[in-house]
This record gives C-alpha cells, sequence and structure tokens, in this order.
C-alpha cells in the first residue's frame, strides 16, 4: 500500500477514526489495531507524538476506503512510561482485545516490556522508535519473531555520529555525558566509543532521574576537548543543555535521535541550542511532495509541526496497512508474514525494506540546530 494512493483523498478531510481504550472486537467491517504509548510520564512527548501520527494515518486511511473494503477501528492504551504498565497492556490488547497488530511503545525498554507477551500470543508488534539493537533478537541471537520497527538501531546512530565527529567537524577530543540507567543512551555510547578514533577526555555518567547536573560540568568545564556527545532522552539532554551553555561550556554537542523533539527546546532554551547536532529520521525541510503533504496534515489536524517520532509512528501504520494488503487478510499470522517480505516501502521517514532480523535498511540524517532551528542536514547511507 502506497501512501501515495491514498494522501490525494485524505488532504480534502481528516476526520476522526474509531479511537479509545478498551473498544473491543469490532464487527466483519472493521479491523481491529491496536496502540500503546507513552503519554503519561517522563517520556510523554515521544508517546504523544507517536499517537498523534497513528490516528492521523489511520483517519487517512479510512477515508481513502480503508485496507480490503474494511476501516481500521484502534484500540489505544497510555504506558504511563511504566514498563510494568506496558506488560499488562501488551496482554491486554493481544488477548483480550484481539487486536491484529500493534504499533507502539515508543522506547526500548516497554518494547522489551512488551515482547514476552505479543510473542506468547503470536500477534505482532511494529515499534516506531525503539532503537536498542537487541530488540528484535533474542537472548541466543534469533530473531524475535513478532517485533518490527520502523526506526534504525542505536548502533547505526552511534556509529554515524562518531564518523560525522571525525569527518565534518574534524574533532580530534571528546567529552561523554550520558545517561547510565538508559538501554537506549548505553546502546548510542558503545557505538560511538567503538568508532570514534579521537581521544576521549573524560566520561561521566547520569540516571534518569537527575535534574542538576552542575557537578558533572564543572568536572570538565576546564578540559581541553572539542565537543560533548551527549547520548540521552530529551528530558535530560535538554537540562544539560541549558545549564552547559549557561556555564559558558560552548562547544558542539552531538546526540541521537532522542533530540527530536520541541521539548527539547522547551527545556534547554531556544537560545541555548546552537552548535547542535543529531541523528535523525526526519526532516521538516525535506521538499519531496509525500512529506510535505504529511507535515501539511498533521499541522492543520494538531496545530503543530510533526516530529520524527509523529512520523516514524505514521510509517508504521501505513507499514501494517501495506501487509495486511500483501498477505491479502487481516490476521497475526498473515500480517507477520507480509511484515519480513516488505521491500521498498515508501515512508515519510525514507524508502526502506525489512531484513531479516526485522530492522528496517535506511539512512539516517544528522541535522544542525542554530538558535534551536535546522539549518542544515546531512544524510548517512547504511
Amino acid at each position: 500500500m502506497k501512501k501515495t494512493l491514498l494522501l490525494g483523498v485524505a488532504a480534502l478531510s481528516l476526520f476522526a477514526a474509531g479511537c479509545g481504550a478498551g473498544s473491543g472486537a469490532g464487527d466483519e467491517d472493521t479491523i481491529q489495531l491496536g496502540a500503546m504509548f507513552e503519554k503519561t510520564g517522563p517520556v510523554s512527548a515521544y508517546g504523544t507524538a507517536e499517537s498523534n501520527g497513528v490516528k492521523l494515518a489511520i483517519k487517512e486511511i479510512n477515508e481513502a476506503g480503508g485496507i480490503l473494503d474494511k476501516q481500521i477501528e484502534l484500540t489505544e492504551y497510555d504506558t504511563k512510561s511504566d514498563n510494568v504498565e506496558a506488560t499488562s497492556i501488551a496482554t491486554r490488547l493481544a488477548t483480550e482485545d484481539n487486536v491484529v497488530a500493534i504499533v507502539g511503545p515508543a522506547t526500548s525498554g516497554a518494547v522489551q516490556a512488551a515482547t514476552q507477551p505479543i510473542t506468547r500470543a503470536e500477534v505482532p508488534l511494529v515499534t516506531p522508535s525503539g532503537t536498542a539493537d537487541n530488540l528484535t533478537l533474542t537472548e541466543s541471537g534469533d530473531v524475535q519473531p513478532f517485533v518490527f520497527r520502523t526506526s534504525f538501531q542505536d548502533s547505526f546512530q552511534g556509529v554515524a555520529l562518531a564518523n560525522f565527529a571525525m569527518d565534518s567537524l574534524g574533532a580530534k577530543k571528546a567529552v561523554i555525558i550520558g545517561d547510565s540507567s538508559s538501554d537506549y543512551a548505553v546502546g548510542l555510547t558503545n557505538a560511538f566509543k567503538d568508532t570514534y578514533e579521537g581521544e576521549i577526555v573524560a566520561e561521566e555518567y547520569f540516571t534518569q532521574d537527575d535534574t542538576d547536573f552542575s557537578a558533572i560540568l564543572t568536572k570538565i568545564q576546564n578540559q581541553d576537548f572539542d565537543f560533548i556527545y551527549l547520548p540521552a532522552y530529551y528530558e535530560q539532554a535538554g537540562l544539560i543543555l541549558k545549564q552547559a551553555r549557561e556555564m559558558g561550556l560552548d562547544q558542539p554537542v552531538l546526540g541521537g535521535d532522542g533530540f527530536s523533539n520541541q521539548a527539547l527546546l522547551d527545556l534547554a532554551g531556544t537560545e541555548n541550542v546552537s552548535d547542535v547536532y543529531y541523528s535523525a529520521h526526519f526532516s521538516l525541510e525535506n521538499e519531496d511532495e509525500q512529506v510535505q503533504t504529511f507535515i501539511d496534515n498533521y499541522t492543520a489536524e494538531y496545530d503543530t509541526a510533526p516530529d520524527a517520532f509523529s512520523a516514524l509512528a505514521y510509517d508504521a501504520v501505513y507499514l501494517v496497512a501495506q501487509a495486511i494488503e500483501d498477505g491479502g487478510e487481516a490476521t497475526p499470522e498473515a500480517i507477520t508474514a507480509a511484515l519480513e517480505s516488505i521491500t521498498d516501502f515508501d515512508g515519510v521517514t525514507g524508502t526502506f525494506s525489512i531484513d531479516e532480523n526485522h530492522n528496517p535498511v535506511k539512512s539516517t540524517l544528522i541535522i544542525e540546530l542554530q538558535d534551536g532551528k535546522e539549518t542544515s542536514t546531512q544524510e548517512i547511507q547504511p
């Protein structure tokens, strides 16, 4: 299912798809799709953006006639940024609500929490932004049969950022400030350290509950370094940027896709977000007609521009829709098999195919921010 076939109709008007927790099984004219996102709690900015992307995609698909002449009905729950809650919700969606597939959650830890129940129930899950390398693999290295994603992996963006620092910035000395409590940040840190050939002058670590980073920043203030590598979610990254700039630390800052949210700018203050570079799935400056149509429709619907997380979730719904169309029936078994075979999917976050480990083969972008605004974009091929 190509989005270009649907967007022309969808752009005319955007009406609401059926949506609400616990909507239960539908009739023969509907396809039950599940969603679970971190809509409240510490990473709610990611979950809310992804929920919006899901709902927009469903509206467009339903307006264009649905899939296999059926309308999509959404059953959605809030994981509250709690992994125990994610396990419970995944169980409910897969066994009680009888959904044919699940989109979400946003974070790697929540995906891991959902994996056992969806695997037991044999219901496919597509995470828009769970980037930890091991999400789609078992401990023994075999593929998780029901876990897929539309985002690139931590190792890919960690390598891309290290190469960007060396090749584009000519940076020879780095300081790492990372979140030791996050699988996401640890994965980004390890990939960066394995690739970066310059000197790592200092490594400082915090945990997700920290809000005062003055001690860490004081330790590095008089060090000789060219940039800060900051693998973290927006909640801590925004505060670190603010506090670092206010202390006079004006070196470039490099981060992962966790930077890609308005909340980063709100926490840091746009005046503190210059010489900041991050790996991204999506750019508002992309002039592709399909991307611009998505941006226009999203902005009209939510009165704010989309970010990478809403774009990834939007693509995740269309990926499931294509799997249903390719498989010829809306059953978990048919969708799982079709997802494994998808090639050249045409998404707003790029064109990609699903590889043998259920990961998309796609490029990444390195986006530059000056005064909180995107000023340049560099594409890094896989």
